[in-house]
């Protein structure tokens, strides 16, 4: 076992080694908002915020000093480029949480007064936001929404609520520097259809995504997360299969460099019978970088029929970075389906050297190996013009990276 890879599993006998010794939450805090200094004055104290410690499993891996620093950025420029893919549909532009009328096209999505949810960062998200609300049987078009974030903190509410039998499709990218904070609640109705799709691209900062969704009989989601920025990251998921036969692929890509640190919180509950889900993540971490995949799925008493998948992967691109997972399952009834699997490793030596016996250099080598790692996961995407989009984001970072 390499000393940079850690590797953590709910299972008895399965561990690595217990979690390092955490210091006191509110300590940290303080400690951060002090050498921050007038910055932290522009927005919350987030020592204030109420976070949980990292004591508690969900937020073992948690980078609460990341999230004080970019609270505190100093403003800067967005200028003047959109980051909209070539899509039809609504395209929405918001800068620091408030919505740019003048370049934006709402279509089917409305502005309104949303609440957060109990969650300890997805509760600071209320206020005005934006709502799609679609009805039985309706097909809308693609949503493109992009957050430009300029410095400090911003926080925004989101909803999506499909009827029985509509579809929709929605792209969020995140660019910027600053705190960025989301909360979004997902409502599938019966046979309701929905794709999404989130590009984490901020150059600096933070970006917290609380998501809870609820499927209804036979609804299907598919979501896939990109984090190919410089930011800090988590995400924070709560999906329920509420409805028979509800199908749920939630998954992505961290890709992680520097002293960056990115992480995703992900609960899957089987609440009803023959339901499906895939949870596939996939991370690769350079350098002194840090990424952490914990994935769950919960199958209730009454669940029966479930079938439940995890595959989650690291790939290391220098021994001095470090990723951490954490499969888990709880499964109370018994006649289910469920794996998972848990790995990380770095580049096949061999591959390598085949491929630069045959004139393609290392560089290049550990790109295309790496490149072929992260399609795993973003392949998923049934838009080709947003699945292309997700591949030259990762190709960018892996130029950067290598």
């Amino acid at each position: 076992m390499w000393g940079s890879r850690r590797e953590h599993s709910s299972f008895p006998g399965e561990g690595r080694g217990p979690a390092p010794k955490q210091k006191p939450v509110r300590q940290h805090h303080r400690r951060c908002a002090a050498s921050l200094g007038p910055g932290l004055r522009r927005g919350t104290d987030v020592s204030l915020l109420e976070l949980p410690s990292t004591r508690a499993e969900a937020w073992r891996w948690a980078d609460f000093g990341a999230l004080s620093a970019a609270a505190a950025l100093a403003p800067v420029a967005y200028g003047e480029a959109d980051h909209f893919l070539d899509l039809p549909g609504a395209r929405l532009l918001f800068v620091d949480g408030v919505l740019d009328e003048g370049r934006s096209d709402l279509r089917r999505v409305t502005i309104a007064d949303l609440s957060g949810s109990d969650h300890v960062l997805g509760r600071h998200a209320a206020g005005k936001g934006w709502s799609l609300r679609l009805d039985r049987d309706a097909v809308a078009e693609p949503v493109q929404i992009v957050h430009v974030a300029t410095g400090g903190e911003n926080h925004l509410p989101a909803e999506i609520v499909l009827a029985d039998d509509a579809a929709a499709q929605v792209v969020e990218t995140f660019v910027g520097a600053g705190w960025s904070n989301r909360s979004t609640r997902i409502a599938l109705g019966r046979a309701a259809r929905l794709m999404r799709s989130v590009r984490l691209l901020q150059a600096a900062g933070f970006s917290s995504m609380r998501e809870e969704v609820e499927l209804g009989a036979g609804a299907s989601l598919v979501a896939v997360f990109l984090g190919a920025g410089r930011a800090g990251t988590r995400i924070d998921g709560a999906v329920t299969m509420a409805g028979e036969g509800a199908y749920a692929e939630f998954g992505g890509a961290l890709l992680t460099a520097g002293d960056q640190r990115q992480e995703c919180a992900v609960r899957v509950r089987h609440a009803a019978p023959n339901g499906q889900s895939h949870q596939l993540w996939r991370a690769v971490a350079a350098d002194r970088s840090t990424a952490s995949l914990a994935a769950a799925v919960e199958v209730a008493r009454h669940a029966q029929k479930t079938d439940g998948e995890q595959s989650l992967r690291g790939l290391l691109l220098q021994r001095t970075a470090t990723v951490n997972l954490k499969p888990e399952l709880e499964i109370f009834a018994d006649d289910v389906k469920c794996a998972h699997g848990a790995t990380v490793g770095e580049l096949d030596a061999r591959a390598l050297f085949y491929m630069q016996s045959r004139g393609i250099p290392r560089p290049r080598a550990q790109a295309l190996l790496t490149r072929a790692f992260v399609a795993d996961a973003i392949d998923r995407i049934g838009d080709e013009v947003v699945r292309a989009a997700f591949a030259s984001d990762a190709d960018a970072w892996l130029e950067l990276a290598l």
